[in-house]
């Protein structure tokens, strides 16, 4: 089993910059890609950016160029840093680890709020 915890979330106005992180623990060898989800109010649950065990990166069209995905392989960590918020991105973000057995995002954090007000 893999624990996900994230931290960083909360209120920011328009243009404004946030950082997400998320910590791993537990069967950390059983990950292979690490990211973020976000699902707004009444919309579904979305991929945000992610990033796998090479670096390679994968970011959703609407926050590219805006948030950079990083990870820290030694320390089990994968941050989002966030900048030019737009009241659009005003979700709940969710770290989110793949299985490296099944290939599925499988394990998930709590889910951190994040409000970009206008």
């Amino acid at each position: 089993q893999v624990q996900l915890v994230e931290s960083g979330g909360g209120l920011v106005q328009t243009g404004g910059s946030l950082r997400l992180s998320c910590a791993a623990s537990g069967s950390i060898n059983s990950i292979n890609a690490m990211g973020w989800y976000r699902q707004a109010p009444g919309k579904q649950r979305e991929l945000v950016a992610i990033i796998d065990n090479g670096g390679t990166t994968n970011y959703a069209d609407s926050v590219k160029g805006r948030f950079t995905v990083s990870r820290d392989n030694a320390k089990n960590t994968v941050s989002l840093q966030m900048n030019s918020l737009k009241p659009e991105d005003t979700a709940v973000y969710y770290c989110a680890a793949q299985s490296i057995y099944y290939m599925d995002y499988r394990y998930w954090g709590q889910g951190t709020q994040v409000t970009v007000s206008s």
